[in-house]
């Protein structure tokens, strides 16, 4: 029985993939789990071992590095999906991401998150930001700055809090360990 529920879950996997998820590049070992829905205006692409929590979201442009886990009700929005700034216009009516046409002062950067990140349950990720190798950003934070590698941060907006390692010589140890296993 465990083989049948996991072979199930591999062709979930292969379905979101290859079929739902089609027009974004997605690498081998993604796991999703419920309700997870994705969107850019023009692409996703994610590296391998991908592991996305439940009722999590992408709804902007990224690039998701290798190796990378988002808790469960992660989301990755945009800070400029609507012309806020466009006078005359409700927000409501203003253009919006989704027109064809739609390029506000050319703020569609992509949303960079590089290799071995973990985001917590309940962040939230504003586009066009960098997260760096090896950082974590803790539950419940809001990310509006870009964040250095392989360090912490916590809060909203989010604020680097310490590094991931202890120090540099651990850290300069596990980079060497990484490199040499992959």
């Amino acid at each position: 029985m465990y083989k049948i529920i996991r072979l199930l879950k591999e062709f979930r996997f292969i379905y979101l993939a290859k079929i739902k998820w089609h027009k974004y590049k997605i690498g081998k070992g993604l796991y999703a789990g419920a309700r997870v829905r994705l969107w850019a205006k023009n692409s996703i692409i994610i590296g391998e071992n991908f592991y996305i929590g439940r009722d999590s979201q992408i709804e902007a442009d990224c690039i998701i590095g290798n190796d990378v886990i988002f808790g469960n009700r992660v989301a990755i929005v945009g800070k400029y999906d609507h012309n806020f700034q466009q006078i005359g216009t409700p927000i409501r009516h203003a253009s919006e991401i989704r027109d064809p046409d739609f390029t506000w002062q050319d703020r569609l950067k992509p949303t960079i998150i590089e290799d071995d990140v973990w985001v917590g349950y309940g962040s939230i990720i504003m586009s066009g930001i960098t997260i760096h190798q090896g950082s974590i950003i803790a539950a419940g934070s809001v990310v509006t700055k870009d964040v250095e590698p392989y360090s912490i941060y916590a809060g909203n907006p989010a604020r680097k809090i310490k590094d991931r390692f202890e120090n540099t010589h651990d850290l300069q140890q596990h980079i060497s360990i990484l490199s040499s296993s992959f």
